[in-house]
């Protein structure tokens, strides 16, 4: 009976709403990162980033304009993080989303830390991006126009990692839900040697083999670690084997399959560390 149901409202919503053929194909041809998936691959992913364009709600800034194949951009960078499980999972995977709220540029935020003596420093924190618990995904529109590549950067999938993350807590903390067939024990010995390693590096004063954003908190290793998976992964498969198995069977796919030849930028051993990574979510961490 579930399953006739499910059928009837993919068939109303597809007879209400039909598919862009065009706006996508173009979406594809804009993002380097849909355009290297293959046609099982992009038809699957095409069909989710269109329910998820329909199902949550997109605010953009009030001059800015964001054309449909944009917006299929969008939802799809999103939507890669579930490409590879059941439509069920990875419809639940994002019931604690409602709105993507797009600023214009980076913004600021009051943020605190409190240091080895217990005093509380304040500042004020440029961010990329921010999350909250069934709060909005807020992203800015000059960063989520250079995620999409190669590069190892990308504030949507990035942001989504944080609500994946939040999908059994009401903070991030690297943990996320796990299936059956993957132990937590077996995820925290792995995130823990990425982890250790990273502060390794940085208290030694060598840079680490990704982003040190990605030592500041375990919720934000998580996040990164994603962004190199599906952006980056020769370099995470380089620097942490054992790291990119674990998220390959997480998220049941295997981008470095994917991986052109000749990608536009990350995979030459160099990524452009540079950018704000402010993976901010609501808790304080930026």
């Amino acid at each position: 009976m579930l399953s006739w149901w499910r059928r009837w409202r993919a068939e109303r919503f597809a007879a209400r709403h039909p598919f862009p053929e065009d706006a996508w194909r173009e979406a594809r041809a804009r993002l380097p990162l849909l355009e290297a998936l293959d046609n099982d691959d992009a038809r699957r992913l095409g069909q989710r980033a269109w329910h998820l364009a329909h199902r949550k709600r997109l605010t953009v800034p009030g001059e800015s304009e964001l054309d449909l194949p944009a917006r299929l951009g969008l939802f799809a960078q999103a939507g890669l993080l579930t490409l590879g499980w059941s439509n069920t999972d990875a419809f639940e995977a994002f019931t604690n989303v409602h709105e993507i709220l797009l600023l214009p540029d980076v913004f600021r935020r009051q943020a605190s830390d409190m240091d080895e003596a217990g005093v509380v420093h304040e500042y004020h924190d440029e961010r990329a991006g921010e999350t909250w618990y069934q709060g909005p995904v807020v992203l800015s529109l000059t960063d989520v126009a250079a995620s999409g590549d190669w590069s190892g950067f990308n504030v949507i999938i990035h942001e989504f990692a944080h609500k994946l993350d939040m999908g059994n807590s009401q903070d991030v903390d690297g943990f996320p839900p796990l299936p059956a067939s993957l132990s937590a024990t077996t995820w925290h010995r792995v995130f823990t040697a990425v982890w250790d390693d990273l502060q390794d590096h940085l208290e030694r004063g060598v840079e680490p083999p990704i982003d040190d954003y990605a030592a500041s908190h375990p919720g934000e290793c998580f996040a990164v670690c994603c962004e190199y998976f599906f952006t980056a992964p020769q370099i995470l498969s380089d620097a942490y084997p054992e790291l990119y198995d674990l998220l390959a069977h997480y998220f049941h796919q295997s981008p470095l399959e994917r991986l052109p030849a000749s990608p536009s930028a990350g995979q030459s051993g160099e990524v452009d560390q540079t950018r704000e990574r402010s993976g901010g979510c609501g808790s304080g961490h930026s």
